[in-house]
Protein backbone atom coordinates (compact mmCIF):
# COMPACT_ATOMS: atom_id res chain seq x y z
CA UNK A 1 0.00 0.00 0.00
CA UNK A 2 1.35 3.52 -0.97
CA UNK A 3 2.16 5.31 2.31
CA UNK A 4 1.11 8.94 2.76
CA UNK A 5 3.64 11.48 1.26
CA UNK A 6 5.05 14.15 3.68
CA UNK A 7 7.12 17.40 3.14
CA UNK A 8 10.30 16.52 5.29
CA UNK A 9 13.90 18.39 5.94
CA UNK A 10 16.48 16.70 7.68
CA UNK A 11 19.49 18.56 9.14
CA UNK A 12 20.42 21.30 11.89
CA UNK A 13 17.15 23.09 11.97
CA UNK A 14 14.98 24.89 14.25
CA UNK A 15 11.36 24.20 15.36
CA UNK A 16 8.88 26.36 13.86
CA UNK A 17 5.78 26.73 16.15
CA UNK A 18 3.11 28.64 15.54
CA UNK A 19 0.07 29.17 18.02
CA UNK A 20 1.95 27.81 21.11
CA UNK A 21 1.03 29.05 24.85
CA UNK A 22 1.63 27.45 27.90
CA UNK A 23 -0.17 27.67 31.17
CA UNK A 24 -0.48 30.40 33.56
CA UNK A 25 2.32 29.20 35.68
CA UNK A 26 4.41 26.60 33.47
CA UNK A 27 8.30 25.25 32.47
CA UNK A 28 9.50 27.19 29.47
CA UNK A 29 12.11 25.50 27.65
CA UNK A 30 14.50 27.00 24.64
CA UNK A 31 14.72 25.29 22.22
CA UNK A 32 11.11 24.29 22.74
CA UNK A 33 11.90 20.48 22.04
CA UNK A 34 12.19 17.14 24.47
CA UNK A 35 15.41 15.62 22.91
CA UNK A 36 18.85 17.10 22.78
CA UNK A 37 22.13 15.65 21.64
CA UNK A 38 25.14 15.81 24.18
CA UNK A 39 26.86 18.96 24.14
CA UNK A 40 23.80 21.40 23.22
CA UNK A 41 22.53 23.57 25.75
CA UNK A 42 18.95 24.14 27.00
CA UNK A 43 17.27 27.42 29.24
CA UNK A 44 14.48 26.88 31.89
CA UNK A 45 12.26 29.09 33.09
CA UNK A 46 9.47 29.34 35.14
CA UNK A 47 6.61 31.67 33.67
CA UNK A 48 3.89 33.29 35.21
CA UNK A 49 5.17 33.93 38.60
CA UNK A 50 9.64 34.63 38.37
CA UNK A 51 11.93 33.01 40.49
CA UNK A 52 12.64 35.77 42.69
CA UNK A 53 9.33 35.57 43.65
CA UNK A 54 9.73 31.90 44.76
CA UNK A 55 9.38 29.57 41.38
CA UNK A 56 12.75 27.54 41.10
CA UNK A 57 13.23 25.05 38.47
CA UNK A 58 14.48 21.57 39.77
CA UNK A 59 14.58 18.07 38.28
CA UNK A 60 14.77 14.47 39.54
CA UNK A 61 17.07 11.63 38.15
CA UNK A 62 18.02 8.40 39.64
CA UNK A 63 15.31 8.99 42.35
CA UNK A 64 17.49 12.58 43.65
CA UNK A 65 15.59 15.74 43.32
CA UNK A 66 18.30 19.07 42.49
CA UNK A 67 17.92 22.49 42.70
CA UNK A 68 19.32 25.24 39.48
CA UNK A 69 21.60 27.43 40.66
CA UNK A 70 24.86 27.52 43.62
CA UNK A 71 22.11 27.06 46.08
CA UNK A 72 21.37 23.42 44.59
CA UNK A 73 22.89 20.18 44.39
CA UNK A 74 25.45 21.50 41.55
CA UNK A 75 23.46 21.49 37.97
CA UNK A 76 22.94 24.46 35.55
CA UNK A 77 23.63 27.97 36.23
CA UNK A 78 20.76 31.51 36.71
CA UNK A 79 21.07 34.10 34.15
CA UNK A 80 18.63 36.26 35.42
CA UNK A 81 15.15 33.94 35.56
CA UNK A 82 16.45 31.43 33.34
CA UNK A 83 18.20 28.07 34.46
CA UNK A 84 20.83 27.64 31.73
CA UNK A 85 23.00 24.11 31.33
CA UNK A 86 25.28 24.57 28.59
CA UNK A 87 27.16 21.34 27.83
CA UNK A 88 24.42 18.57 28.28
CA UNK A 89 25.48 15.31 28.75
CA UNK A 90 23.33 11.91 28.60
CA UNK A 91 23.49 12.19 32.67
CA UNK A 92 21.54 15.34 32.47
CA UNK A 93 18.11 13.56 31.34
CA UNK A 94 15.37 13.65 33.89
CA UNK A 95 12.47 15.43 34.88
CA UNK A 96 12.45 18.84 35.38
CA UNK A 97 9.77 21.52 36.63
CA UNK A 98 8.99 24.93 38.64
CA UNK A 99 8.08 24.58 42.00
CA UNK A 100 7.00 27.45 44.39
CA UNK A 101 8.02 27.89 47.92
CA UNK A 102 5.19 25.57 49.48
CA UNK A 103 6.41 22.58 47.41
CA UNK A 104 4.09 22.95 44.61
CA UNK A 105 5.04 21.47 41.18
CA UNK A 106 3.73 22.64 37.83
CA UNK A 107 4.50 20.90 34.67
CA UNK A 108 7.19 18.28 34.68
CA UNK A 109 9.05 18.03 31.77
CA UNK A 110 11.16 14.77 30.30
CA UNK A 111 14.07 15.79 28.72
CA UNK A 112 16.55 13.37 27.28
CA UNK A 113 20.14 13.44 25.80
CA UNK A 114 21.49 11.09 23.85
CA UNK A 115 25.25 10.37 22.30
CA UNK A 116 25.23 10.41 18.35
CA UNK A 117 27.02 7.35 17.86
CA UNK A 118 23.61 6.14 20.16
CA UNK A 119 21.57 7.70 18.54
CA UNK A 120 22.25 9.39 14.83
CA UNK A 121 18.89 11.17 14.94
CA UNK A 122 16.97 12.82 17.02
CA UNK A 123 12.84 13.80 16.74
CA UNK A 124 12.36 17.59 17.51
CA UNK A 125 8.89 17.87 19.25
CA UNK A 126 7.92 20.02 21.59
CA UNK A 127 8.40 19.97 24.92
CA UNK A 128 5.93 22.45 26.05
CA UNK A 129 1.91 21.01 25.26
CA UNK A 130 0.53 21.93 21.89
CA UNK A 131 -2.83 24.44 21.62
CA UNK A 132 -5.45 23.14 19.83
CA UNK A 133 -6.10 24.89 16.19
CA UNK A 134 -2.50 25.38 16.03
CA UNK A 135 0.14 24.08 13.80
CA UNK A 136 3.46 22.65 14.64
CA UNK A 137 6.01 21.10 12.48
CA UNK A 138 8.17 17.63 13.45
CA UNK A 139 11.54 17.00 12.30
CA UNK A 140 13.51 14.11 12.57
CA UNK A 141 17.38 15.49 13.19
CA UNK A 142 20.92 14.74 12.21
CA UNK A 143 24.23 17.06 11.68
CA UNK A 144 24.97 14.44 9.11
CA UNK A 145 24.69 15.36 5.34
CA UNK A 146 23.72 12.60 4.24
CA UNK A 147 20.07 11.92 3.58
CA UNK A 148 18.19 8.71 3.93
CA UNK A 149 14.24 7.97 4.13
CA UNK A 150 12.63 8.70 6.79
CA UNK A 151 9.50 7.72 8.04
CA UNK A 152 7.61 9.19 10.97
CA UNK A 153 5.19 6.95 13.32
CA UNK A 154 2.38 7.92 15.67
CA UNK A 155 1.65 5.33 18.72
CA UNK A 156 3.40 2.23 16.16
CA UNK A 157 1.17 3.60 12.88
CA UNK A 158 3.42 4.68 10.02
CA UNK A 159 2.21 8.70 9.09
CA UNK A 160 4.08 8.92 6.23
CA UNK A 161 7.93 8.57 4.35
CA UNK A 162 10.01 11.23 2.16
CA UNK A 163 13.79 12.07 1.77
CA UNK A 164 14.06 15.12 3.47
CA UNK A 165 13.14 14.82 7.38
CA UNK A 166 9.70 16.78 7.92
CA UNK A 167 6.16 16.07 9.15
CA UNK A 168 4.43 19.00 9.31
CA UNK A 169 0.88 19.02 11.90
CA UNK A 170 -2.01 21.84 10.95
CA UNK A 171 -4.56 22.25 12.89
CA UNK A 172 -3.94 19.99 15.58
CA UNK A 173 -6.65 18.49 17.63
CA UNK A 174 -6.26 16.22 20.86
CA UNK A 175 -6.47 13.29 18.20
CA UNK A 176 -2.72 14.20 17.72
CA UNK A 177 -1.64 13.40 20.95
CA UNK A 178 0.72 10.54 21.14
CA UNK A 179 4.13 8.44 21.25
CA UNK A 180 5.78 9.89 17.95
CA UNK A 181 9.49 8.91 16.73
CA UNK A 182 11.24 8.87 12.93
CA UNK A 183 12.87 5.85 11.60
CA UNK A 184 15.24 5.93 8.90
CA UNK A 185 16.22 2.95 6.26
CA UNK A 186 20.01 3.52 7.13
CA UNK A 187 20.58 4.46 10.51
CA UNK A 188 17.46 2.76 12.62
CA UNK A 189 14.91 5.05 14.84
CA UNK A 190 14.94 8.13 16.72
CA UNK A 191 13.99 8.10 20.57
CA UNK A 192 10.13 7.96 21.54
CA UNK A 193 8.77 11.43 22.62
CA UNK A 194 5.29 12.54 23.23
CA UNK A 195 2.99 15.21 21.92
CA UNK A 196 0.83 17.11 24.48
CA UNK A 197 -2.29 18.33 23.63
CA UNK A 198 -4.29 21.08 25.40
CA UNK A 199 -7.72 22.63 24.40
CA UNK A 200 -7.34 25.82 23.91
CA UNK A 201 -10.58 26.85 24.43
CA UNK A 202 -10.15 25.96 28.10
CA UNK A 203 -7.41 28.42 28.88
Amino acid sequence: MKTPSVSLLLGVSVLLLSGLTVSAVSLNVSPNRLQFFEGESVSLRCEGQVVSDGQTVKRTRGGQTEDCGPAGSGFGRFDGFSCIISGLSVSDSGGYWCEDRDGQRRDEVSISVFLKDDHPFILEIPALPVMTGSDVTLRCRSDSNNRPTVFFYKDGVLLGSGPDGELPLSKVQQSHEGLYWCSTDLYGSSPQSRLRVRDSSAI
